[in-house]
């Protein structure tokens, strides 16, 4: 994330919530009429050795990890490591997919962008 300045509440204004309001409409919106389409993503990760594979559904859950051969090789605790790091890059490609079909349904909306937004509200009143 990046590094903004500490955000104040009391600059808020009345036009600022109205046009979250309206991108939280339209998100909610696009929700209801692309249920089916992001039921479809499945996000895949590995391993920079490609040892471990993993695939995630839309919501992050984990659907299948796969090993290699050399993958017997490692210690547990290596092994853990890797599985947790293809599951994180699957659940990373799960976002930009979801990412790219909110892009394209709504060009104008930036889901970083926003999501960002909402983080430093959120830390304003922290």
């Amino acid at each position: 994330m990046h590094d903004h300045p500490r955000f104040d509440p009391a600059d808020i204004t009345d036009q600022h919530i109205e046009e979250i309001a309206r991108q939280g409409e339209r998100v909610l919106a696009w929700l209801e009429t692309a249920q089916e389409d992001l039921d479809q993503i499945v996000g895949a990760g590995e391993t920079a050795g490609g040892q471990v594979k993993a695939t995630v559904d839309v919501n992050g859950r984990v659907l299948a990890v796969t090993y290699g051969p050399r993958a017997k090789r490692m210690n547990s605790q290596e092994l853990a490591e890797q599985t947790l790091a293809a599951v994180r890059a699957a659940r990373a490609d799960a976002q930009n997919q979801t990412h790219e079909l909110m892009r394209e349904a709504m060009p104008d909306f930036d889901p970083i962008q926003a999501n960002e937004q909402f983080q430093r509200l959120l830390s304003a009143w922290q």
